[in-house]
Order: structure tokens, then sequence, then C-alpha cells
């Protein structure tokens, strides 16, 4: 640009010298270096279970020509007169089997959890992970609302953009003869990526990526421009070793993971380097013994008189025999009296200066029986050693089984060990057995669900690389926005086996079908949000049916699992000690939740903005209750303001409840509310929910 404005300068004519710097002027603002694609290209998603009513938007279900959105003028009976907004006197009446309502991308949405299914393995546990049915979108919206700077991981495994139909946009698959599949993705990518950050701990959080060829240097540029505060690598991981053979081209063999880290995230070690299978081998190290005189220069004898005192030697084999009592500052200790057949060792330097030894005669003493004193090299000739002792940190680690001890000497001081696996930092090129996608990922998917799911990860593979980042977190959060066969909670149950933690995975997915199974339902005459074509979505055919099986330990006919999880030998049979609930993501109306008419439908959310401790609650009668005081969850809800009183004594039981909802228009009502309780979160009902989604619209 510096070179084109000294050109500009030159231009003699004034007039034309300003009209060509104006125009290089707008076309340098237009511009965009690094990565550029377009970004205005908008999306829909259907909404298959809102009712069509006036004012709303919605398309076509079953089109390949026509993708407008109509406006809805009216409905009349079974059918809705409609218009395209930018044509608003040629209305058009479609029947409503025909038309699907839609939301389209920067619209106010205010979405809610309905819950479909749970599985409880663990009655006992307070510890709830989550599946919800959605467009990953619209999901991510109310993930904000819920977890806002709160994430530890997210883990995706977005479309790869094959060509091959594998996914879609604006409801239609994308295949590899569309010239803008590139762009869609970009912008597909672009827009969930902005929302999924602001989930992320700024101060201690990951953000893992995977992809393949098609798309990885588009991604690498994209995450570059997108998060330039992050800390951004990227792995080479072989995920079949026979490879994906291609006429004249090189086989394929491998995939690509972007690591991108916040903070203080860093990479746990581990026993592989995960170049090879070869384990880093075990180790054993010693206790280390140190002398016994203190050896600080102010360590003199008149310094702490209490610790100068003879330690008596036999004569022969220089074991410890007794321990003396202490010598007064002013006493000769060569009038010490010494038993028979003994050597009195005292703290003297090399230049025979009286020190101290490091511990009073008394701690000495119960040291000695229990062997954590001793001689080193004892000379009967002259009658001369070394007296050395174990620190207090190392008797620590003795004591509680930190270091182990594996025999004694014929003095009886102990011989003890710390024992280490031994640890490796991983490498970024993974070549691990574990880690094939087809032995296991497709075969032990199939092993549970049957043949329902192509190219699913391979369970250890997804297992390693979030175990890097959350081993030192057991009460991590985790989130997968493209959670497809249901990988990721799978890893996390195994990861919480292995080492107790109590982490939480949060998963979303669409209800999409194949391309195939999509032909085939058409060809029934079936369409979806019909029964039989959702049913067939993988969120209800593959992602749950996992969870429930994997849990339980047994696949969908109800068969014990076989084998045992390698690594760890936990049967697969025995499942794992977990919960987890199935919701589907629907909207409603903001008018009807302002006056309270939708807290039922709200109260899984609120369950999931306290944690989701505990099952999610449920209103058993249609009456909404004055309020909700849920110890097991951890939280409480003020419905009616008017019983505040009684609702602060309620709470006052349960001091184990710290966040509450309290339902009031007023601001003052709420403030006033809040001090007279003493709970570390509150938040207004329904200004809160409401305030944060009005405020969102369009923000991108």
């Amino acid at each position: 640009m510096a070179a084109i404005n000294d050109l500009i300068s030159q231009i003699q004519d004034e007039t034309l010298r300003n009209r060509i710097q104006e125009e290089v002027s707008k076309m340098a603002k237009q511009k965009k270096f690094g990565l550029v694609f377009e970004e205005h290209m908008p999306e829909s998603t259907p909404l298959y279970d809102m009712p069509i009513k006036r004012g709303c938007n919605v398309m076509l279900r079953d089109s390949k020509d026509d993708k407008s959105i109509y406006v809805v003028l009216k409905v009349e009976g079974d059918t809705a007169v409609c218009v395209k907004p930018e044509q608003k006197d040629e209305a058009v009446t479609f029947e409503l089997k025909d038309i699907v309502r839609v939301a389209e991308f920067g619209e106010s949405i205010y979405p809610y959890l309905k819950p479909l299914d749970s599985v409880c393995n663990a009655p006992d546990s307070d510890l709830w992970h989550t599946l919800i049915e959605a467009d990953n979108y619209h999901a991510l919206q109310l993930l904000e609302y819920l977890y806002a700077g709160k994430v530890d991981c997210i883990y995706i495994d977005p479309p790869y953009n094959t060509g091959a139909k594998d996914w879609k946009y604006n409801n239609d698959y994308v295949d590899g003869n569309d010239a803008y599949r590139h762009s869609k993705w970009l912008s597909f990518m672009q827009r969930r990526l902005q929302l999924a950050k602001k989930l992320l701990n700024p101060a201690d959080s990951v953000l893992i990526v995977t992809i393949d060829e098609k798309e990885y240097l588009h991604l690498g540029c994209l995450l570059e421009e997108m998060f330039p505060e992050a800390r951004m690598q990227m792995i080479t991981t072989v995920i079949s070793a026979k490879g994906v053979v291609r006429t004249g081209q090189l086989s394929r063999v491998e995939e690509y993971i972007f690591i991108l880290e916040w903070g203080g995230s860093c990479v746990c070690s581990s026993i592989y380097n995960m170049l090879n299978d070869e384990v880093k081998k075990e180790s054993d190290r010693s206790i280390e013994w140190l002398g016994f005189r203190r050896r600080a220069p102010q360590a003199k004898r008149n310094s702490r008189p209490n610790q100068f005192y003879p330690i008596y030697v036999n004569n022969v084999d220089g074991k410890i025999a007794s321990i003396g009592d202490v010598v007064q500052h002013g006493i000769d200790r060569n009038s010490i009296f010494v038993p028979d057949g003994c050597t009195a060792l005292w703290p003297l330097s090399k230049d025979g200066d009286e020190r101290l030894w490091s511990l009073v005669p008394e701690q000495a003493r119960l040291n000695f029986e229990k062997g954590y004193l001793k001689v080193n090299n004892w000379n009967s000739a002259n009658k001369s050693g070394t007296v050395y002792y174990l620190p207090s940190g190392t008797i620590k680690d003795i004591e509680n089984g930190k270091a182990t001890i594996v025999g004694y000497n014929t003095d009886g001081s102990v011989e003890a060990k710390y024992h280490s696996e031994g640890t490796t930092p991983p490498k970024r090129v993974w070549n691990m057995k574990t880690h094939n996608a087809e032995t296991y990922g497709t075969n032990i998917l199939n092993a549970i669900i049957g043949k329902r799911f192509d190219y699913p990860k391979s369970l250890y593979a997804v297992h390693d690389v979030i175990r890097f980042f959350v081993a030192n977190k057991p009460n991590a959060i985790i989130v997968d926005f493209f959670s497809g066969s249901g990988t990721t909670l799978h890893a996390v149950n195994l990861l919480n086996a292995e080492d107790g933690g109590h982490r939480r995975c949060i998963m979303v997915t669409n209800n999409e079908v194949s391309a195939d199974e999509a032909k085939m339902l058409k060809d029934k005459g079936y369409q979806p949000g019909d029964a039989e074509w959702e049913k067939l979505g993988i969120a209800h055919y593959v992602t749950w049916p996992r969870t429930v099986c994997s849990i339980e330990g047994h696949d969908v006919n109800g068969n014990p699992l076989k084998g045992n999880y390698i690594g760890s030998d936990i049967p697969m049979a025995d499942g794992f000690k977990a919960n987890a609930a199935f919701f589907k993501l629907g909207f409603l109306d903001p008018t009807a939740v302002s006056l309270g008419m939708r807290f039922s439908e709200m109260l899984p959310t609120l369950w999931l903005k306290t944690g989701a401790k505990g099952k999610c609650p449920e209103l058993t009668g249609k009456q909404v209750p004055d309020m909700l005081i849920l110890p097991e969850n951890q939280f409480a809800v003020l419905i009616n303001e008017n019983t505040f009183a009684d609702f602060a004594e309620k709470l006052a039981e349960h001091p184990e409840i710290q966040t509450v909802f309290l339902a009031t228009d007023y601001e003052v009502n709420y403030q006033s509310m809040v001090k007279n309780l003493n709970v570390e979160n509150a938040y207004q009902l329904y200004r809160d929910y409401l305030d944060h989604f009005r405020v969102n619209r369009g923000r991108n």
C-alpha cells in the first residue's frame, strides 16, 4: 500500500489524484489479508416441533430449487399464506405439511431443553453427563448462557468436507461439485468457533480439533486468525497403518489434531512418547540419607544446647548401641562416661569444633528404634564413623506409603525406595496401535449398536488426547458439539473409571440421517420431523444408544459386552458408574416466559446452570409451586416472591444450597432479597434469561 500511495502522490492532476486516492482507500478497507472466504452466507435451522403461526419464518420442507425464506401472513385451516420479505406483493399459499418453521442466523432465540430419556447407573453419584439433540449453533448459544468461561476442554471432530455429502449447509448436503463448499465450511466453522471461544476458561483451558487433509490448511489459518492469543500446535496421528490406497497417489494413513491452549494449560506426561507403543521403563529410586551433624556455620554447640550429646557406637561392628543425654554447655565432653566396648561419637567438625546434631536426643531415640538412624563407614581401628539420619519429609513418605520399605540392614536401619512408572513428554507425531480407527473405533461401536455409523474415532485416540490436558483436572467440564457417535463421552467415562475422576461431559449432536437413508425414507413417503424419520437420526439411533449401552455394559440387544478396556483391564461388561440425561433443544415464546408460563420447560436449563448435580428435577403436577428447595440438586427457586420469608427460612436449613433463582419483575425487590440470603450465586428470573438471548441477537 505504501508503494501505491507514493505513485498516487506523483499524479499532477489534483482532482484525479484525490479521486484515485479515495477509491484505493475504499478498496483497502474491503480487502482482507490472510484467509479469504465468503462470510455472508446465511444459515437457517428447521424447527420441526414448533407451531407455524402468523409472523414466523418458514421454508419448504423438501425442495431442491426453492430454498427461500417466507414470512407467514396468516394461517387458514391446513394452509398458510406466505410472502417473501423482498416480494411482499406476491403472496403464495402452502399446505402446512409442506413447510417448516425456521430460525435464521442472528435471530433472537429463547431455547429450552425437553427431557427425552436418562440412564442412571450410579444412583449415589451427583455426576450427570448430558446429550443435547440440536443444531450445534443454537446449542452453543444456550451453553454460553450456562457455562461462559467455565469449560476446561472442548474436543470436536467436525465434518471433514470430503465432498461425499458428509454434512449439511442450509439443510442441503454439500458435495464435491459445490464450487463454494470450502467457503461454506469455513463460514460454518467460524460461527461455531466464535461461540465456543466464549465457553473456554481463559485462565486454563484447551480446544482440540481433529481434521484431515481436505481442510487442515484452511482450518489452521482460521484458528490462527480467530485465536491469536492461544498457543497452537498440530499433531499428525496415524489412524490406519495399512492406509487408504489411492491410484497414482501416496497412501493416506494419517489425520491431524490442532491443539490450542490458554493460560496455565499444559500437557501431562505419559508412559508413552506416542510415536510408538514402547513404554517408558519403570524405575526405583532409593531414599536419601543425610549426615546427622548440622553443617550450617551458625550451628554451634552453644546456639542450641539441647542438640549436643553423645551417640554410643559398638567398637566392633559400628552399630549404634544407645543415645546419651544432653551435655550442658560448659561441661567438657571428655568427662562424660562411655559404656564399655563403645565409642562416643560427637557432632564435631573436621577441625574438631563442637557443633550440633539435627535432632534433640528424645526424637533421635524414637527414630533410631524405627530404623531411621545409622552409622556408616565405621573404622574399628581408629574408632571413627559418620552418623546418618532420615529427614522428616522422607519419614513422612515412608509412613504414608509414597516410599516403600523393602528391607532392613544388619544394624536395624531401613532400606526403602520410591517407585516411579516412568513418564515422558508426548511427541507431535502419533503412531499408536490403539488409535487404529477400524479396530478400536468401528469394531467397538459395531459390537455395541451394530453397523449404524461409518468412520467413528478410536475410543483410545479420543481418550488419550483428552487425558493429556485433563489428567490433573478431576472435575473438568468437557464439551463436544460435534459428538457424532458419542466417542467423547465414552472416553470421559473410561478416564474417570481409571483414575476416580468426576469429569463431566456435555455432548451436542443433530438428528440428521445419512444421504442414503434420507433417500430411502423419502421414497417411503416420510419427511423430516416424522417419527419414522427421527428414530433413524444419529442422536436417537447412534449417540444415545451407545451412551446407554457403554454405561450399562451391554449391547443394544441386552447381551453383555465382551473384552476389557486396553490399558486398565476394566471389563466392558461392568459398564461405568455414571449417569446421563438426554434432551432435545426447543424454543420458547419470550412473552410466555416473561409471564412465568414456561417454568416447567425452563427447569432443566436451571439444573444445568447450577452444574447438573443429581438427577434433573421434574414437576409432577400441572400447578407450579411457590418455591422449589432442591438440596440434592444444590439449588433453589423462588417462584412466588410473596413467599420470600418462608423461602429464606427453608433455605437456611440447607447450607449446601449456594445457588438460587428469584422470580421477580422488579430489580429493587431482587436486590433486597439477595441481601437477605447467604448464597454464592443468585439469578433473577426471568430477566437474566431473557436479557441474555435478547442482547446476543446477531452479535456475530
